[in-house]
């Protein structure tokens, strides 16, 4: 598996390129201007929403380099560069209110985005509050989610206790699994997506947006969400720091956790000393 000829490379985000401060150590940053130069194609692939990636994809500097971003995990994909718009899936209308309500009946928080603020009816709950830091927003807090989603919406996230949210999608699945897919990005959020959301779904529809196999592409991670990507790529890599479920997917466990530059550490063994 380490000896792939790496075209394309794939990123989760939170835990994995960037630090606990949600912030791009710079090491990371040069390894994939490094990799870049190389002719690789960086992909940026998060359950964060576009407004949450855009500025790490304006550090990488994608304007000139080019680069893919797959929000939503993978619910809204396109090329930086060019604005082409490789998949877009938005959650079913006829079910948000529902949702929103089997969600806040566990005890966890709903919530959803516009292009630039978390909307949610609190702005005080803890787990919200770790979205907006992971999105570098703030929340617009309304009297009713449901009411207030009247527009196309890529995701509903639920952000609570792990327990509570385990019965939330017992009982969401039970109502909507034809429609929709759910899964957790860390074990506090709970992801209520539109059917065909996943982040080696999004890979595939990349892959093929790029003309590459799987098999010249790398991927990194960390959370429960990155499971998928890192079984579909040629060659995935767990951060040190990854839950131990995650890493028996990988074929590689960084020695460095995201704190200490667990990708750059990656894109040096398995890219630029290839």
């Amino acid at each position: 598996m380490g000896n792939i000829k790496c075209k394309a490379l794939a990123l989760d985000l939170d835990g994995t390129l960037t630090d606990s401060d949600k912030k791009l150590p710079p090491k990371n940053r040069e390894a994939l201007w490094k990799a870049m130069d190389l002719g690789v194609k960086v992909i940026l692939i998060s359950g964060r929403s576009v407004m949450g990636i855009d500025g790490l994809a304006q550090e990488l500097e994608f304007q000139k380099q080019g680069g893919i971003i797959a929000a939503f995990n993978g619910g809204k994909i396109f090329d930086y560069k060019t604005g082409d718009i490789i998949q877009q899936l938005m959650f079913p209308k006829e079910a948000i209110t529902d949702t929103c309500a089997i969600v806040k009946k566990y005890g966890a928080q709903p919530l959803s985005y516009t292009d630039t603020y978390i909307v949610a009816e609190t702005d005080t709950d803890e787990y919200v509050l770790r979205e907006c830091k992971c999105n570098s927003a703030v929340v617009k807090k309304v009297p009713s989610l449901p009411d207030f989603l009247n527009y196309p919406i890529p995701k509903i996230l639920g952000a609570g206790e792990h327990k509570r949210l385990l019965k939330a999608q017992e009982e969401f699945l039970a109502k909507y699994s034809d429609i929709c897919d759910s899964f957790f990005a860390e074990s506090y959020f709970l992801e209520l997506a539109p059917k065909g959301v996943a982040k080696d779904k999004a890979l595939a529809k990349i892959c093929d947006y790029l003309n590459i196999s799987r098999n010249e592409l790398m991927a990194c991670g960390d959370g429960l969400n990155d499971i998928s990507m890192l079984d579909y790529a040629g060659l995935g890599i767990a951060m040190k720091n990854a839950y131990p479920e995650t890493k028996e997917h990988a074929d590689c466990i960084s020695p460095f956790t995201n704190d200490e530059c667990g990708v750059a550490w990656a894109v040096e063994n398995y890219i630029l000393n290839a």
